[in-house]
């Protein structure tokens, strides 16, 4: 006899197209999250490739095609998702649940607008979705350890880019007053511009000093931006080995889903987890 209803209140076929469309810990949801990611990534190139012109001149016609094909199913699964949750609403406006709307807005959207080719590059945030399929048993592990540690140490990191933002301000403005419009340096701006390309050790080469006090300050800078590159990733080992295993587990009151394997309880909202 088939149950009408699951364990945590919803229709059967609800709770269990939940479990298919969220979570990664059944054959099921691995397959379909999978297939999802190999779709995502397919779409993603159909948008690259199109964007080619010679390549849109001679296969426009089936990047058309295949860009309808792509959404239509993108709109079932957001249909799915919305249908398969407690809370709709939770869902739609969510971070995930904007960027599955923006990812087949601009299709539907092509049909009412002329000169949508900007669209395109909303078209590209379905990348971002990537990140989500990557709930995959071998991935969740190191995935939500590392957005735990990102979490914890961002007090810290503000505080590092306040030191780096002080930093490049006052070394640009000092660029500007050793060197001068004469050398290149014309405004504050652009000696901060220099001071950032500098400490980042990007170095550029299209502005660059002339004086020898100039050329001192910019190897002192050059110092600093080693020794500077390393604190952040620092900061984030520290919390990285401070970071618990989590699981696939999505509750399905409030969508969280950073839970700890023995977790019986969202640690959230406290709805009961399967």
């Amino acid at each position: 006899m088939i149950k009408a209803k699951a364990d945590n209140g919803l229709p059967y076929w609800q709770s269990k197209l939940h479990e298919i469309i969220f979570e990664a810990d059944t054959p099921i949801g691995k397959i379909f999250d999978v297939t999802l990611l190999i779709l995502i990534v397919i779409s993603v190139l159909v948008v690259i490739l199109d964007s080619v012109a010679s390549l849109n001149a001679r296969y426009g016609e089936l990047f058309y095609y295949a860009e309808w094909f792509f959404t239509i199913l993108f709109t079932i699964e957001y249909t799915l998702r919305i249908i398969t949750t407690k809370h709709p609403s939770k869902y739609i406006f969510s971070f995930y649940g904007i960027i599955d709307l923006l990812a087949i807005l601009p299709t539907y959207l092509s049909l009412i607008l002329t000169g949508t080719q900007f669209l395109l590059v909303i078209r590209m945030l379905r990348l971002l979705r990537v990140f989500r399929v990557l709930k995959l048993a071998r991935y969740v592990g190191a995935s939500a350890v590392l957005m735990i540690a990102l979490r914890n140490s961002r007090h810290k990191i503000v505080v590092f880019l306040e030191v780096v933002i002080t930093l490049v301000v006052i070394m640009g403005s000092l660029m500007y007053l050793i060197e001068g419009p004469e050398n290149g340096f014309t405004s504050i701006p652009l000696g901060i511009y220099w001071a950032i390309v500098t400490l980042t050790t990007v170095g550029y080469g299209d502005i660059a000093p002339h004086t020898f006090v100039g050329q001192l300050l910019a190897s002192v800078i050059m110092i600093i931006g080693y020794a500077i590159i390393a604190v952040p990733t620092g900061i984030i080992s520290v919390e990285l080995s401070k970071a618990s295993d989590t699981n696939t587990q999505m509750c399905e009151n409030c969508h969280c889903n950073t839970h700890e394997d023995d977790a019986k309880y969202c640690k959230n909202c406290g709805e009961s987890l399967k």
